[in-house]
């Protein structure tokens, strides 16, 4: 059969808005991705949605005195006007807050459950008398043992990043009164005992030599002392229901929801659609299926470990082919921080620079194989470099091909411009790009996409039609022809990275090549161009610059400490 993709971004946090590091750390590839395979008319589904529940939103709610669903609506719907933005499409976003989530949830611990792979225990917490509550989480801080960063949360150390064991924490205080006098009161709770899974995932994970290299070997790391049960459960009043009775009053902890998310919202997509009830099936039970996990590195041990466990012990899905975890995007070569000012607000920034400027500028900062940074000077000189490359080259070429020949040029032309050794070129950088993209490679796909441009400009440069149209017409018509050549062919490369720029100037092609034969010159099927121009070619529109220059000006007002 066939193979599928199906590709989840991570489930992006209903607790603040987004910004550059998220976008091109996990949605941007993935948008990228999917559009990739669908241009190669591969089967793909693209799923996510909001992670609804967890500390941090219910403090943030408190914070702003509201109820905790009100919250979460108000950021999921910002984070989807914010992707539709930025042409980020999703077949199914759904919400983990929804009442089915919450039954699948219910389904896959009780069958871990019954099984005998949760458990419980009694464990130390700490607890605030003056609240009158267990402080689990964030709802706790204190000086990290690890750094001595004064202002620790309870799960994680925001400076070093240490994961934090709560109960270690010096000079605790609570997160919502402020108290010192902190207590440390017994409480029991729920376990996932991945020790009892460790032979499964090893001989699972044996095969996974193929991801990238920081994903296998932080995994790798985490099975060196044995796998540790994880407890799965929190003294919390939002959140989803612990199916046990003795349990009362419990949640289950955020991260043992969030990733059933992805089955959930496949199933959902399938049912809003009419199909049948086991149609998730056939993409998360199908052995032609590859699943892809999109994400950030902080998100590693969930997806590619426990997870991958919960997967492989209830059956109800096939684990993960593949977890692309992508590194860090700081900004400036700093850590984005809103609550430190320094921090970019996205959303008006895509309303100043649009959306091609910002995709293509983030397309090349994905950080793949380690950190990378948002820079306005870089920002300022890529788009300056594309505009000169691309679409300088676009704008003279067809602007050229509109003024001497408005009547259209001949067949003839591009007869002669399609020899081997030319289309040659062009197969060549095609199958460059597939493979780079196939790879999880986006840095390396957005410079061979820049170097397609410069190798269309060297030789519409080296064979001078200003020069030839003078004393050898037929020359200029074939250099003319292969600009036009080039020209459908960055239209069709640059669909999965820039769609709006492709879509415009796929609007050159209008009665020529439409969105099949732009997709069959994505596909490398570059004769295409023969059979739709084998009548002669007249340009449909008055060419115009569609990459228009990146100034100062218009950045000066985004640069920290002058907005």
């Amino acid at each position: 059969m066939t193979k599928k993709f199906l590709v989840t971004s991570a489930l992006p946090y209903a607790n603040g808005p987004l910004h550059f590091g998220h976008l091109a750390g996990v949605y941007l590839p993935a948008d990228i991705f999917c559009r990739h395979k669908k241009h190669l008319h591969q089967k793909v589904m693209h799923i996510s949605g909001s992670d609804e529940h967890g500390v941090a939103i219910m403090l943030s709610a408190e914070k702003a005195g509201i109820g905790y669903q009100q919250y979460v609506d108000k950021w999921n719907a910002s984070h989807r006007e914010l992707f539709a933005k930025y042409g980020i499409e999703f077949d199914f976003f759904g919400r983990t807050s929804s009442d089915y989530h919450k039954k699948e949830v219910l389904r896959w611990f009780n069958d871990l459950n019954s099984k005998g792979y949760i458990g419980k225990k009694l464990e130390k917490q700490l607890y605030c008398s003056s609240c009158s509550k267990f402080l689990p989480d964030r709802y706790v801080e204190g000086t990290c043992y690890a750094c001595g960063y004064k202002d620790a949360r309870g799960d994680e150390c925001p400076n070093c990043g240490e994961w934090i064991e709560s109960l270690r924490l010096t000079d605790p205080r609570c997160k919502i009164c402020s108290n010192t006098r902190i207590e440390t009161r017994e409480s029991e709770h729920w376990y996932l005992l991945l020790s009892k899974l460790e032979s499964l995932f090893k001989s699972w994970f044996a095969s996974k030599k193929h991801w990238k290299p920081h994903v296998w070997a932080y995994t790798n790391a985490l099975l060196e002392n044995g796998m540790v049960d994880r407890a799965i459960t929190r003294d919390l009043t939002w959140g989803i229901d612990v199916p046990i009775e003795e349990a009362k009053g419990k949640k289950l902890y955020v991260w043992f929801d969030a990733p059933i998310g992805y089955v959930s919202n496949t199933i959902e997509h399938f049912r809003a659609s009419g199909a049948k009830d086991d149609a998730f099936k056939d993409w998360w039970k199908n052995p032609d299926t590859e699943i892809i996990h999109f994400i950030g590195k902080d998100n590693i041990i969930f997806h590619a470990l426990i997870w991958p466990c919960m997967m492989l012990s209830t059956g109800f899905t096939n684990p993960p082919d593949d977890v692309p975890a992508s590194h860090f995007v700081n900004l400036e070569g700093r850590q984005f921080s809103k609550s430190a000012g320094w921090y970019v607000d996205s959303e008006q920034a895509i309303d100043v620079f649009g959306q091609d400027a910002l995709r293509a500028y983030l397309c090349s900062i994905i950080p793949e194989t380690g950190d990378s940074s948002f820079s306005w000077d870089h920002f300022i000189s890529f788009n300056n470099e594309l505009g000169n490359k691309i679409g300088n080259f676009v704008n003279r070429s067809s602007s050229f091909l509109a003024k001497h020949w408005p009547d259209g040029l001949p067949a003839e032309a591009f007869a002669k411009a399609a020899s081997a050794e030319n289309f040659g070129v062009f197969k060549k950088s095609i199958a460059e790009l597939t493979s780079a993209l196939d790879a999880f490679q986006f840095q390396r796909a957005t410079s061979l996409l820049i170097r397609f441009g410069e190798i269309a400009n060297e030789t519409f440069h080296a064979r001078e039609p200003w020069k030839t149209i003078k004393n050898d017409k037929p020359h200029a018509e074939e250099t003319i022809a292969l600009s036009v050549f080039s020209i459908a062919t960055i239209a069709a490369l640059f669909r999965p990275f820039m769609p709006k720029f492709s879509k415009q100037l796929s609007t050159y092609f209008t009665g020529y090549l439409d969105g099949a034969g732009l997709d069959a010159l994505y596909q490398g099927r570059v004769e295409v161009m023969v059979d739709a121009f084998r009548g002669g070619f007249r340009l449909p529109v008055t060419p115009s610059p569609l990459l228009p220059r990146i100034e100062e000006a218009g950045v000066a007002g985004f640069r920290l400490g002058k907005t």
